[in-house]
């Protein structure tokens, strides 16, 4: 291995779906990696295979000290913190009137506040490396709103709002930070989420119900091959000047423009109401120069 062209990775849920598949593929290619997950009996083969060139921590993101543990093993082992990939996280289907206030809080927690806590860590070392990507794996579901997934679709959405408001902050200082948003991905993520599944309220079976049970005949047959998106993974953590959004597979593609097509026909249909909240003669011009960072 040479450690003069390979990076330090760290990569929280790295024990199986997507955040294995980027594990195993950042190894491959010769960069040193502080993998974490709850479980860490599911690394040993990694560890075993590849040694000195890995690091493994029990991590539950939900934890900010761990979270700058994890970070302190990186620099401690490896000397710096190259690319952050915030992958760990969960969903429950369930209509929001059935969903228990701590399963919501749960999931917030878990794909919200695990990316803020572990880019809360890692900062401070990439902004004085004046370097770093941050990658953070959210989903189409952050750009679209589904029936049934009412707290993680409102994790991923925050998700998307943080990587663009965090950009804006770091990329004058060499820091890169991107929302990787795939569509359905052959990784058990559906199984997962179906697996609390509610008896639904007749109401809900329409809506819910429907996405249940497409969910359901959908498993092992998405679109999206995790191999490819881990290597998608890898080619943004060599890019010197990455989106902030990045949609990948074609699924992701044909929902994000169909809701795109709604919200532009609504705000198209009620312009002028938009409009006419404005103090009398104001100049249209925002003031602010949101967005031109």
């Amino acid at each position: 291995m040479n450690t003069a062209m390979s990076k330090v990775w760290l990569i929280t849920g790295s024990a199986r779906g997507l955040g294995r598949h980027i594990a195993e593929a950042a190894l491959a290619a010769g960069h040193r990696l502080v993998a974490t997950a709850r479980d860490t009996s599911r690394l040993a083969d990694l560890q075993a295979r590849y040694g000195e060139q890995m690091r493994v921590a029990a991590l539950d993101v939900t934890d900010a000290k761990a979270a700058q543990a994890a970070v302190q093993l990186a620099l401690s082992a490896f000397g710096r913190l190259d690319v952050l990939v915030n992958n760990a996280g969960f969903g429950h289907i369930a209509p929001f009137e059935q969903t228990a206030d701590e399963d919501f809080r749960a999931q917030i927690d878990a794909n919200f506040y695990g990316v803020v806590n572990l880019t809360h860590a890692a900062l401070p070392t990439m902004r004085e490396q004046r370097s770093g990507h941050i990658i953070n794996i959210s989903s189409v579901g952050g750009r679209t709103g589904t029936p049934g997934l009412s707290a993680y679709q409102s994790a991923k959405w925050a998700v998307g709002g943080f990587t663009e408001v965090l950009a804006q902050e770091v990329t004058p200082l060499g820091i890169k930070v991107v929302s990787l948003e795939p569509g359905g991905m052959r990784t058990g993520w559906g199984d997962i989420a179906g697996s609390r599944l509610p008896e639904l309220l007749a109401d809900y079976q329409p809506t819910v119900g429907r996405l249940a049970e497409m969910l359901a005949a959908y498993v092992g047959k998405a679109a999206g091959d995790p191999v490819k998106v881990a290597q998608v993974v890898l080619g943004i953590a060599d890019h010197d000047s990455p989106p902030a959004h990045l949609l990948l597979g074609s699924d992701a593609l044909h929902y994000f423009e169909s809701a795109e097509a709604v919200r532009t026909n609504a705000a198209a249909a009620w312009r002028t109401v938009s409009l006419s909240t404005d103090v009398d003669g104001h100049d249209p011009v925002p003031a602010f120069p949101l967005g031109e960072v």
